[in-house]
Parts: structure tokens; C-alpha cells; sequence
């Protein structure tokens, strides 16, 4: 919980430390669409080099785009990003370093000059099944739809551009779906009992977003999703907080680094160490991805 609330403190710290920059907006037309296309690589290779070194190569594809509609005082914003990478080195083979699919959408009434009423919706999973190595035996702990997080409820937005916005919702359900009986056939698997496959939450989210341009040619974005669950536990809050660098090199070319971190106290998983299954309780999980590559956008 501690680092939860640290990670909280470095991102009100993210969100709040510069200043806003808000762009012209077009106003003839209602459907406002943009997106990203990123293919980056990282590499590394080793010959006869005396310190070391283990070869290697990863790969990773990322689609960021945004759909947003604005007319009179409604206005509806839509966010998908897709994420699938792979990893190999000598002596190990190939690995995932990146699965995720994720949706948000906001539908927004305008109450005051940056204030709207809204109605939002969040859906998270992956594609491929995921794993922990020992060795070489894997144990198997995801899947597609498995875990999928469906949130959704009305609440009260700041929105003071496309690039900044806060969403919060005092009355949001959450819909926890695991639809792979191998991952919760004993116990339970991301807080959903053995034998079932949904849990469904009760409780308040918040929902924060926020991109700023550092200096030219260099982005930082901030996504920030809690979850505080009124039916069980609701002290320990579930954390979600994803930073991202653009550098860009030319029209084309970037070079981009990205961390997210992950507090979820219903997240348990079996490992096999030593032979010998164990279950684990994750506590913050982190994941860095960094690489240079091509980046298409419109």
C-alpha cells in the first residue's frame, strides 16, 4: 500500500509540475481523429567481447490512437491501444515483453467552462497466454480474457484539452473476468473465486491523463488509473500508472522509453521454484520497455 501511495505521489507530482499547453482546436469539424504507429527494435550483439555479453534481440508493435467528437455541449473521447512485443536471447529463446489491449471511452455534457458530467467505460486484457519460467519449465498465469477488466459508471470530469483530463466516479462497477479454468481451478486467480469466472466490484475510480511537451521533439504522457472497491477491502486501492517518452529523431523516426506500474492486491500466481509449486502474491509490478524505432502518425 505504501508504494501505491508513493506512486500516486509521483504522479499528482507528473500531472501537476508543468504547465498547460492547450491546443487550437478546429471547430468546424466534429470528429477530431489522430493516432501513432510505432515499431521499435532493440538490439544487442556480442563477439569474442572480453566483459560479456549475451546476444539479443526485441521487437515490439504499439497502436495509440484516439477518436474524439465534439458538438455543442456534448463530447465524447476514445482512446485504443494496442501492444504486443517479443524478445529473444541465446540460451533462452523467445519471449513476450509486451501483450495489452486497452479501451477507454468518455462521453461528456458540458456544466461549466472546464467541468462536464460524463459517463465512462475501461476495458483491459491481452492476446497471448503468459507465463513464469524456472528453468526451463513454464507455468502458465494469464490469458486472453484471462484477466479482462470491464469499469464503467457516471461521474464529473476537468477537461482542459484533449491532452489533460481527470475523471472521477464515486458510483463506478468493475467487472473482473477470468474465462481460463486452469488459471483458478484451486484457488483464486485475480480475485475471482475457484470455479467462476467474473467477479464484479462496486466502488469509486479515477481516471487521469496527461501529455506535455518537455521541449521540442520530446513528449511525456501520463495515464493514471484507482480503483478502490466498497464491497471488499476498499482501503487497498488499485494502482495502475503508465509514463511514456517520445524522442523524436526526424519525421519518422523515435526513440521511445516507457515504464507502468501496477498495484493490484487481488493479483496471485503460481510459480514453480524448484520443482516445487508455490503461490505467490505479487506486491507493485513494474515494466520497462525502451527502443528506437519507426513511428507513422496522422
Amino acid at each position: 500500500m505504501k508504494k501505491a501511495l508513493l506512486s500516486l505521489f509521483l504522479v499528482t507530482f507528473c500531472l501537476f509540475g508543468y504547465s498547460q499547453d492547450v491546443p487550437k482546436i478546429d471547430t468546424t469539424k466534429n470528429w477530431t481523429i489522430h493516432g501513432e504507429n510505432t515499431f521499435l527494435v532493440n538490439q544487442s550483439s556480442f563477439s569474442n567481447w572480453s566483459a560479456g555479453g549475451v546476444n539479443s534481440i526485441a521487437v515490439n508493435l504499439v497502436l495509440n490512437y484516439d477518436f474524439n467528437y465534439k458538438k455543442d455541449k456534448w463530447s465524447w473521447d476514445n482512446k485504443a491501444i494496442v501492444g504486443y512485443g517479443l524478445s529473444k536471447q541465446d540460451g533462452i529463446g523467445m519471449r513476450k515483453n509486451d501483450d495489452r489491449v486497452i479501451l477507454n471511452s468518455l462521453l461528456g455534457y458540458k456544466a461549466a467552462q472546464y467541468w462536464l458530467y460524463t459517463f465512462y467505460a475501461n476495458f483491459q486484457t491481452q492476446f497471448t497466454k503468459g507465463y513464469t519460467y524456472d528453468g526451463d519449465t513454464r507455468t502458465k498465469i494469464s490469458n486472453a480474457f484471462a484477466p479482462a477488466y470491464l469499469t464503467f459508471g457516471p461521474g464529473i470530469a476537468y477537461k482542459r484539452s484533449d491532452n489533460f483530463r481527470v475523471n472521477f466516479s464515486p458510483v463506478a462497477s468493475r467487472i473482473v473476468m477470468v474465462f481460463d479454468d486452469d488459471l483458478n481451478a484451486t484457488a483464486p486467480a485475480f480475485g475471482v473465486d475457484p470455479g467462476k469466472n467474473i467477479r464484479f466490484e462496486f466502488g469509486a475510480s479515477l481516471d487521469a491523463y496527461y501529455k506535455v511537451n518537455l521541449m521540442e521533439n520530446i513528449s511525456f504522457e501520463n495515464i493514471l488509473k484507482l480503483y478502490s472497491n466498497y464491497l471488499d477491502k476498499p482501503q487497498n486501492i488499485y494502482t495502475d500508472y503508465t509514463a511514456n517518452l517520445f524522442m523524436k529523431v526526424n519525421k519518422f523516426v523515435t526513440v521511445n522509453a516507457g515504464v507502468q506500474m501496477i498495484y493490484d492486491d487481488n493479483t496471485r500466481i503460481t510459480k514453480i521454484v524448484n520443482g516445487v509449486k508455490e503461490d505467490w502474491h505479487k506486491d507493485l509490478q513494474v515494466k520497462q520497455i525502451f527502443g528506437a524505432g519507426l513511428t507513422y502518425k496522422f
